[in-house]
Parts: structure tokens; sequence; C-alpha cells
């Protein structure tokens, strides 16, 4: 008995084991590059890239179990190699909920990937059955991250703050600026009151919808794909009021036309493609690229296959080429989706080579400045809370 004991008990360690292995194994899956590091750029754009402030609207890396100040060598992006590609500022998404069998066209949000994933993650008992605490627990992530950064990482919460960032990021750019979002809003659980508790977290950007409808309105691979519900018409109200950005990222049809009527500060998507370079779901109409650009907001171009078409420089490329010549290089910005399960052309590390596509589609100096960085600084300097 005793010995068959032994064998149940060895066998559940290693079912155990599994499940905690698991995790890892899905992040180096699912956040895969098309070649490995060192990545290859001309000189002239390498040394071009130095000189540049680099900003990205979207990375999901605090989804994953992973330290954000260690280096890895599988995922998109960790803080060492931030460094390294000189990004200067970066926004920081929580994932919360998304549905089995998760696809572009059409899901509800009955069923949940995330549940058995924080289980596996260890993640505190609390966020297994509630949205809002697995956002808070993100943001927890992100908190401790920057406390033990030693100035290399500092969350941004003001305009005040983002001030200060840049004056010591220019006399020393060994620094990441954070700014913390959420992927929807599905977190709120449905109270107008927990715009408050994501606020106080340290929440400035706020997706209103990810992969299924959810109490503030439709996202553009639900089953109903409205506009925006009475609760998210309060809810556009409240992050207006409080000088939270509004992100249109995931947004069916209706809620961006809903949510630029509505609009009286910029609003921005943070990762995202364009109909006139890629046919998609998601991706970006002439009207809704000049509905954005008009509130003064920015568009951030992403970099997988069902954003640009393609998984290359060259489509990333061609699509912010396509938005500045549309709307302006003034409305044009980084958007990665990093660690947000795609197969991106490079990790990190890669971005002088999209310095150099951009000189290589014919941009100048200023504008690469522009849409490689200056824009989002620019956007959250004029947006953010002033203290």
């Amino acid at each position: 008995m005793r010995k068959i004991l032994i064998t149940l008990l060895i066998i559940l360690l290693i079912a155990a084991g599994s499940v905690f292995a698991l995790p890892s194994l899905l992040d180096r899956k699912m956040n895969s590059v098309e070649s490995p590091a060192p990545y290859p750029a001309s000189e002239p754009a390498k040394q071009l890239h130095q000189q540049l402030f680099i900003a990205d609207l979207h990375d999901d890396v605090l989804l994953w179990e992973r330290d954000l100040l260690k280096r890895y060598d599988f995922g998109h992006s960790d803080l060492p190699r931030m460094l390294e590609g000189r990004v200067g500022l970066q926004v920081f998404s929580t994932v919360t909920k998304t549905p089995r069998g998760i696809n572009y066209e059409r899901n509800s949000g009955e069923t949940d990937n995330i549940t058995l994933l924080a289980m596996a993650q260890r993640w505190p008992k609390e966020t297994w059955g509630s949205l809002l605490q697995r956002a808070l627990y993100q943001a927890h992530k992100l908190n401790e991250a920057s406390a033990n950064s030693d100035g290399r990482l500092v969350l941004i919460k003001t305009r005040s703050d983002l001030a200060r960032f840049i004056n010591a990021w220019q006399e020393d750019p060994q620094r990441v600026a954070a700014v913390l979002a959420t992927e929807g809003l599905h977190p709120l659980e449905g109270q107008l009151a927990n715009v408050d508790r994501l606020y106080d977290a340290g929440f400035r950007i706020t997706g209103l919808t990810h992969f299924f409808d959810n109490e503030v309105g439709g996202s553009a691979h639900g089953l109903e794909k409205g506009g925006l519900t009475p609760l998210g018409r309060q809810v556009v109200k409240r992050l207006q009021e409080k000088a939270m950005l509004i992100d249109l990222a995931h947004a069916s049809r209706p809620l961006i036309d809903d949510v630029l009527t509505m609009a009286t500060r910029p609003v921005l998507v943070s990762h995202t493609g364009v109909q006139g370079t890629c046919k998609g779901t998601r991706n970006l109409s002439d009207k809704h690229l000049q509905g954005i650009a008009a509130t003064g907001g920015v568009i951030g171009i992403g970099y997988w296959e069902t954003a640009v078409c393609a998984t290359s420089v060259e489509a990333i490329v061609k699509a912010i080429r396509y938005t500045a010549d549309k709307v302006g290089v003034q409305h044009v910005a980084l958007g990665s989706d990093f660690n947000g399960t795609i197969h991106a052309p490079f990790d990190v590390t890669g971005l002088p080579q999209l310095t150099e596509g951009l000189l290589n589609a014919g941009f100048s100096h200023k504008e690469i400045a522009a849409i490689m960085g200056g824009n989002v600084q620019r956007l959250l300097l004029a947006s953010l809370p002033e203290n």
C-alpha cells in the first residue's frame, strides 16, 4: 500500500510539474519571431536609431510569468532587450480574459483561457474568479518591477512624471518609461466605480473591448459587434473626465463611431492594421483613420500578419506609409503587440531594421523620429493627467 501511495504521489507531482511548466512552453511557442537575434541593419540606420526616442503602444508581457528585469532568449521583450532596442517608452497592457477557440470573426464571452493560465502561473487566488483582480495583479507586477529596477523602469502616471523622465532620458537613455493600459474594460465587471479603481492603480490608457463584446460595448470579434451600451457611454464620459486615454483597438465599427461622436479629447488605437494595405476584421478604414486623427490621436501600426498581411518589415512600413499619406505623419506610431501571442519579424532588439525600412521608404529623419516615438511622446505630454 505504501508503495502504491508513493507511486501515486510521484504521478501527481509529475502532473503538477507539467501544469506549472505549460505556461512557459506556451510563451515560447506563441510569442515567436521569424528569425532570431542578432538583427542586421545598415550603418546609417543604426546611427539614426541611436538618436531616436522609441515609443511602443502595446506589449502584453505582464500576462506571462517572466521577470521583466531579466533577459530571456524567448518572447519578444524584457527590460534588457528594450534598452538594447533603444525603447524610451513602453505601454504595458493587461490581458484579463480571452475566449476558448479565439478567432478574429466571432467570439462569445462565455469561456475563458486566462483562468487556467492564472492558476498554472500561481497568481493570487483572488485573480482566479475576478477580472478586476487580474488587472490589478498585473499592475502590481509592473509596480514591483519598477521598484526593483534601480531607476531603469519608471512608471508614468502624469504629464509631470513624463516630462521629468524625458529630461533624465536625454542625459542617460538607459531607462524606459512605463505606461499602464487595459486590453478591454471587462475588468470593470459592470461597475462604473471600478474606473476609479483602475485609475488609482496607475492605469492611464484603457482599451474598451478585446475579443468579445462586454458591458461597455461591441468588439470587432464579438457576436453582436454593436456600439456603446448605456454603461459604455457613462464609462467614456468618466474616462475623459479623469484624463484616461481611450484605446479603440479591437473595437467594433459602431463602437468606434460612437466614441468618436463623444470624444472631447484625443483617442488612440494602440495596435492595429489598416484596410488600405490589409483587409481584416479589425483593421481600420480610411474613415476611421481620419476620425481618430481629427481628435488629435495616434494610430499604432502592428507587426503581425493579420494586421499587415505578412511577417516582414516591408509590410509594417507599407502600412505606416499608407497611414501617414492618408492622415499625416504626426498621427502614426508603433503598436507592436509584442508578447500578445503573435509571430513577429523580430524581437525588440530588431527595431533598427524598422528604422532602416522607414529610411528606404523615403521618410526623412524628422518623420522617422515622429513615427518611432515622438508622436506618442507628444500625445502623452498633452493628454495625461497634469499631476
